[in-house]
Parts: C-alpha cells; structure tokens; sequence
C-alpha cells in the first residue's frame, strides 16, 4: 500500500503524535504524487478557542520515490486549544487544491485534522488509570438487615425479600417514582470489602449516597446529609478507612446540575424546616433556580418535574458546592472520598468544572476528578457550545462510552478492525494522562446488562416492560453471553484505561434497561465460573505494570480476531481475543523461547521469533 500525502499518525509525517502540551513545536512532512505538479505547499491552521488562523509555508525538501516532499515546522499555541489542520497546495499551473482527511479536493478547505492542545503542567493522578474500578448502586448491593423507612424522607417501600423484583410499572399518575428500597447499606459494602480486594478493586465508584427521595438518588434531597438508610456520615467514614486500609480509593458520584424538587433547598413538599425556593422568595436558594412561573413553571433536566435544574454559576451556589471552606466537594474530600465523578457533565459549564478541580487540587492534591460524557470529549459539542474537558484544567478522565460502543460492535462481531479504529481516534485525540485516566467499562446503571446485551443479541428486546421484566434468557443465550463477556473482560482489563466492573457483572447478573439492570446481587447464587475469570484478571491488573500503564501495540485486528501488545520496562503482555464461532490461527512476533496463556497456563513455544497460537471460539489469551 502507497504511503498516503498526510498522515497524522505516522511520525514521517507529523511529529510528535497525538494530542500535544502548549506551545510544542511539530515538525510536518507531505508526500504528494509529483504527477500532481505542486510547486508549493501552504499550512493552514485555526485555533477555535482563541479564534485565530495563521498559515505556515511548507518547503520543497526533495523527492522519494515519485513524490515530492514538502516540510515545515508549527508552533502550536501557548493556551490550551483545539487547533484545525489542512493543506493548500498551489499547481505550477496557479490552481489552488485543498488536502483535508477527505483527500485532495479543488475547491475549499477539506475535513480538517484535529490537533488537541492541552496544558500539561497540572498534573493526573496515575492511581485510577491503573487500577480496577467497581461501580455499586448502593440500595442493591448487599445489606445487612431489613431497614425500618418510618421517618425517612418520601413514601419509602421497602422489600422485605432481597430476591424479589423491584417496582417497574408506572403508578395511578402515569410516573414511576423509584421510591421502593432494598435496603443496600454502607455496612453492606464494607462487610464485603475482602470480596471486593480478590477482584483486584482499587477504586469503589458509588452512585448518589446522599439524602433523596427515590432509590437511586439523583434527584438529591441534602448534599450534607448521608441517606439515612444507607447509614450515617461515620459510616462512609468507617467505610473509606476500611477501604484505604485494602489500597481501595472511594469516588462519589456528584449530581450538581439538578437537585431534586424534594429537597432542602427547592422544598415544594415541605419536608425540610428550611425555606425553599419553591416557598418563598426569601428562601436563600432562591437564585439556584431559574423560574418562568413561579413556582410552578422552572427549568428542570430534560422537562422531568422533580429534578429542577440549578444556575451553577450563581455565586452562592458556587460558594455551597465548590469554593465555600465547608463546600460539598471539600467536605467529603476531608470525610475520606478520593474522586469525584460528575453526573451530565454536559450540562455543566466549563468554568464550574474547572473550579472544581482547582479546590480538589487544593483539599486533597490526589484526588481524581471523572466527568460523565458519552461521546469523544476532545471535540464535544454540547448546546452549541464546544467543550475543553480534556485541555489540562477540567476533568483529569472520562466515562470511556467509546470504548464500551465500540468493544460491544466487535463483540457481537462488528469487526475487530473498527474497534482498533475507534480507539486510535481516541489515542489520538486526547491528551495521554486522560487516555490512560479513562474509566472504560462495558456495562453501567444507565445500559441494558452487558450479558443480556451479548447473550440475546442479534434478538430484540421484548416488547412490554412486563416481557421485559420477567425475561431470562435461555441457556443457548446464556452461555453464548457467559462465552463472550469472558472474552470481553479480557479485552476490558488489557487495555489502557480503568477498567470499570458494573456490580453484578462478574456474577452473571442480566436484565434489559432501568430498572431492570439495577436488581439485588446474586450473593450465593452467582456464576463462579464468570467470577473466577474476573477476580485472576483482576490480580492481573493489580500484578503487572504493563498492563496498568504500558505502551499500547496493535498485532493484529481483523474479523473476529483482535490482538495487541501492552509493553513496559521489558514486561510485556499480549491480548488476543477470537469473538467468532470457529477456532482461529494467529501468528505474531514473540521475542522470547516461550509464552505462558495466564489465564489457563498453557505454554507456547515461540518457533524463530514468532508464536503460533490457535484461539478458541468466543475466548481470549492473555500471553505473558
């Protein structure tokens, strides 16, 4: 194949690679077909965030075959930025061509290249990047008793068997409320804290602990107040000591861009003794929210009633969640957290989110800040607005939904090559400290379960949520989806970046979307065989440098066979995964005489520096 005119991600062309600090000088090199007749090459760059265009002549700098190069330097800007690349070549003729990822083209500017300009100087904290993470809806993990909800805040159910199916049918007033508990409990996660440290967790990401109405509690009742039937603030305390002593780090979940209507602070029920703003104008929360017809008509997220949306830039809002001396993010900074994940980061405006890095770096300069975004956050476009969560001065990482559409594609067999595509977007895109920060999972509270996912596709999903509800899915599906969740968990914890265990996962829980993924773990009825593959992945991780922060290397991606290399102070450790129906041969280079499967200890002998392996249908090696 003829090396194409530009491209961004092979050094001859442009270097250094990826996304660059402030200020980096690149060093750029085309290859045109003489047969094109340039006589000239002209860069031209806009930085979008500082709204300036500048152009760089590029220099005749002799021929290669039957090209002709042209070479120039850039000097990126000393801000952070997303920078715009394309090409103008001018034809001895006069003619004006564009070159853009399109290719060339004679009239315009084409499909810019991306150049991500980030502020290195504040530094990422490398522990959650190489580390496991395990994601607990709080009510339906484990519990240690059946909680009284007599003097708790709303109508509270509570399920007196843990096994028994959770609300899901809409009442007399056409909402589902969420308002029935199982009773899942701070002393719950802590009683299996050494379940938790066999899988290898180093990080505990906790949905909303905070006081609410509902069981899944985003719609925040009191952001000083633990959920009573969650336990108290000693709790949580107890639980992050508990939990540190293990070498595990806690993350919170952060709901700041709404609060719930049932709360201290909006107050339209009355339960709280303060004056809220849908009380009275006289309410000190009054500013947080913005009314058209007071108080019946306000901005709420997404037009949902109960979740009135707040102004995060009003001063005192600021001054309670962020920058106070007892604000929320400190106080549980100081209460044992190490991490923030943000709830919509979307909707949350640029400076809020860098103010909130700026007090944790203050508080506690370890501490990880996670924003939730679902597609690629180096070029987010969220209400009109272009986003720069990945600049240096917002969030350190992301929720990796790329990585989770994309491992899902291959794993139902959407091709091997269009995951390593996907991810070298990715790579390329955002900054390495994020790369390497992001939380990859492939499933979370807000998706189907990832074995239903695997196990029912390509079926569709039942029809009424009562169907939905009820189903299981046969053994043919189950062992289908048990057969590649194993391969994928491979795939998830060989990869640069958090992997990200939804509760359950591991046991082989299923079930379609909310609420239906949110069910009671299965503790004496899990699936020891899909735990067994998670927790030795799991020590894995936790063992081996390389594939906590190694170098990522692509051996092969086609079809059903994907394959890459994680590399790190002479440690290596290889990935192969065959998702298809039929065993597949793979042949790569192997430096050393042999190599070990870790996952079975099979052994391999490497035959003049190349290892011929033959993968198993819908399983993965994992070669060290």
């Amino acid at each position: 194949m003829s090396m194409p005119v530009f491209d961004s991600r092979d050094p001859r062309c442009k270097y250094p690679y990826g996304a660059l600090p402030c200020s980096t000088r690149i060093f750029l090199t085309l290859r045109p077909p003489q047969a094109e007749g340039f006589a000239s090459c002209t860069l031209v760059a806009l930085a979008e965030f500082a709204s300036r265009r500048w152009e760089v002549p590029l220099y005749p700098a002799g021929e290669e075959e039957d090209r002709t190069l042209f070479a120039g330097v850039c000097d990126l800007p000393e801000e952070p930025d997303l920078v715009w690349l394309c090409f103008r070549f001018t034809r001895h003729s006069g003619q004006v061509v564009w070159l853009g990822k399109n290719g060339l083209c004679g009239e315009g500017e084409s499909v810019c290249w991306q150049q991500t300009v980030y502020d290195d100087t504040l530094s990422t904290p490398d522990w959650f990047g190489r580390g496991v993470t395990y994601q607990i809806f709080p009510d339906r993990f484990r519990r240690t008793g059946v909680p009284d909800p007599r003097g708790m805040l709303g109508n509270r159910v509570v399920h007196r068997n843990w096994e028994e199916l959770m609300e899901y049918l809409p009442d007399e007033w056409g909402e589902i409320r969420n308002r029935d508990f199982f009773g899942g409990s701070l002393a719950g996660i802590e009683e299996k804290l050494d379940y938790l440290e066999g899988l290898g967790v180093s990080t505990l990401y906790l949905c909303p602990i905070f006081e609410s109405d509902s069981n899944h509690r985003y719609n925040t009742g009191d952001y000083d107040k633990v959920d009573p039937m969650l336990g108290t603030e000693e709790d949580f305390c107890r639980l992050c000591r508990k939990a540190g002593e293990r070498g595990i780090h806690v993350m919170l979940d952060g709901v700041f861009n709404h609060t719930g209507s049932n709360s201290r602070y909006f107050n339209a029920c009355g339960t709280y003794p303060s004056l809220g703003a849908a009380q009275s104008y006289e309410s000190p929360y009054i500013s947080w929210y913005s009314f058209q017809e007071w108080p019946v008509r306000y901005d709420s997220w997404w037009g949902i009633h109960t979740l009135p949306a707040v102004n995060e830039m009003d001063p005192d809002y600021i001054d309670f969640i962020i920058e106070g001396p007892d604000s929320v993010i400190r106080r549980w900074l100081r209460s044992g957290a190490d991490a923030w994940r943000l709830d919509v980061a979307d909707e949350l405006p640029d400076e809020f989110i860098a103010r909130i890095r700026r007090v944790m770096m203050e508080e506690k300069p370890s501490s990880f800040l996670l924003g939730e975004v679902w597609e690629d956050g180096s070029n987010k476009i969220a209400y009109d607005q272009r986003r720069r969560y990945l600049l240096g001065r917002e969030t350190h990482g992301l929720m990796n939904y790329p990585f989770r559409v994309s491992a899902l594609d291959y794993l139902r067999g959407g091709g091997a090559e269009h995951f390593r595509e996907a991810m070298e977007v990715i790579r390329e895109n955002y900054p390495p400290p994020a790369f390497y920060s992001g939380m990859n999972m492939l499933g979370t509270h807000d998706n189907p379960r990832v074995l239903t996912m695997l196990g029912t596709w390509p079926k569709a999903a039942p029809a009424s949520r009562t169907e939905r509800a009820y189903y299981r899915m046969t053994p043919e599906e189950y062992y289908k989806g048990s057969r590649l969740l194993q391969a994928g968990a491979v795939l998830l914890y060989a990869f640069p970046g958090s992997p990200t265990v939804f509760y359950g996962d591991e046991a082989g829980m299923e079930g379609y979307e909310d609420p239906f993924n949110r069910g009671t773990f299965p503790w004496g009825r899990e699936d020891r065989m899909l735990q067994r593959r998670f927790a030795l992945l799991g020590q894995l991780r936790k063992q081996r440098r390389s594939m906590q922060m190694g170098d990522l290397r692509w051996l092969h991606a086609r079809g059903h066979v994907l394959a890459f290399s994680r590399e790190w102070e002479g440690e290596r450790t290889v990935a192969a995964l065959n998702v298809g129906q039929e065993a597949e041969p793979l042949s790569i280079l192997w430096p050393g005489l042999t190599a070990t499967d870790a996952l079975t200890g099979q052994q391999f002998h490497a035959v003049q520096g190349r290892l011929e392996v033959c993968l198993p249908p819908m399983d993965a090696m994992l070669l060290i």
